[in-house]
């Protein structure tokens, strides 16, 4: 695992469902490696009423219900929807899911305007076809034909980002399960096998890119993730992204928790300036996600290790945090001097400790970018 740049799930922890597998005396449906029940508690991690001889760590950080429900929908025979503000771990948990119910979360579609029919379906060998003609041997199965024909969770990125062709060829899929290739004669239907669901996530800002229309919507169960608030919760998945990050790159560098409350509590404040805010413009285009808490920390983290003192700093975590969040120009960097000045400037006299020293750095990234 060492050589990968970025694990999937099954393999990163591969011991892991290997020894819950070993245990795992409930009923699974399909050809799920795993019950139901211990695929939530792969997720959320074990707790003591649990019984198990060893801890299972938790890896997604949300709502319980919406795990369960997920859980549920793909012991179904409906697809799975999950939709949410960027940077709210849909695509995390998607993965999680396909990792403990299959053992395999690469079998995904990323939908983009340039996504076709054939990347859901099936495309061609050139040269084999031309020296063999068409036939299962010289076809290209998609991601989600392999997840058809071996019963696994096939995956569906930015669903709203794809085109009507695309999102009606999928109806199709999810209502009958099956693949016709009308270019052969004969073996030419793909049937789904039983364990075959797929998991889609789309941006909740998308909206009006690509609608989905009535006729898909009611082939999935549709799961909200909201963007995290919870300052205990918030911490606890900024906490676990580091310490991964801090292992990943072999980095031995302080995360000083006063730190880490300056920047829970920038991110809340700026939340609460955006939803008060009376126009897009006096918003930041960030959703302000925890994502993008961490995405600020990463930055800042490998800052200090690489240009700095090895250890971090409240003025490496304010520069990190504008160079990250100032996107529009001017008007990102508008608001987040705004922010400097109407909230930190106002706190750090109150309050002193790590305040001072990030206002004066965020001063400094903003003279900087302007």
């Amino acid at each position: 695992m060492s050589d990968l740049l970025r694990a999937p799930a099954e393999i990163k922890y591969a011991e892991e469902l290997d020894w819950l597998e070993s245990v795992d005396d409930g009923p699974k449906p399909f050809s799920w490696r795993l019950s139901p029940k211990m695929v939530r508690l792969f997720i959320l991690g074990s707790e003591r009423s649990d019984g198990l001889d060893r801890d299972i760590p938790q890896k997604w950080y949300g709502d319980r219900s919406f795990v369960e429900r997920s859980i549920v929908t793909l012991a179904s025979d409906r697809g799975l929807l999950l939709i949410g503000d960027p940077g709210t771990g849909k695509s995390w948990l998607a993965e999680l899911l396909s990792a403990a119910i299959s053992r395999n979360s690469t079998l995904v579609v990323q939908g983009t305007a340039g996504t076709t029919e054939d990347h859901i379906k099936y495309s061609w060998n050139v040269s084999m076809v031309i020296s063999k003609g068409q036939s299962r041997e010289s076809m290209i199965p998609s991601p989600i034909m392999t997840a058809m024909e071996t019963g696994a969770i096939g995956r569906f990125e930015e669903l709203t980002r794809s085109t009507s062709d695309v999102q009606d060829a999928l109806i199709s899929i999810l209502s009958e399960k099956y693949i016709s290739v009308p270019e052969m004669d004969s073996d030419n239907i793909v049937f789904a096998k039983p364990g075959f669901s797929v998991i889609a996530t789309a941006n909740s800002r998308d909206r009006g890119v690509n609608d989905l229309s009535s006729a898909l919507k009611r082939r999935f169960n549709f799961v909200r993730i909201p963007v995290v608030t919870n300052r205990k919760s918030e911490a606890e998945i900024v906490r676990f992204r580091t310490e991964e990050l801090l292992r990943r790159h072999e980095i031995d560098l302080d995360v000083p928790p006063t730190l880490l409350d300056v920047l829970l509590q920038s991110f809340a404040d700026l939340r609460a300036s955006s939803a008060a805010a009376g126009s897009d413009d006096e918003k930041l285009e960030s959703a302000l996600s925890s994502a993008e808490q961490i995405g600020v920390l990463e930055d800042a983290i490998l800052h200090s290790n690489f240009f700095g003192e090895r250890a971090l700093t409240a003025r490496t975590l304010a520069s990190s945090l504008v160079g990250s969040l100032a996107r529009r120009e001017p008007e990102d960097l508008a608001i987040l001097n705004k922010y400097l000045h109407g909230v930190v400037e106002p706190r750090s006299k109150q309050e002193g400790g790590s305040w001072p020293e990030f206002l004066e750095g965020g001063r400094d990234a903003i003279a900087t970018l302007s």
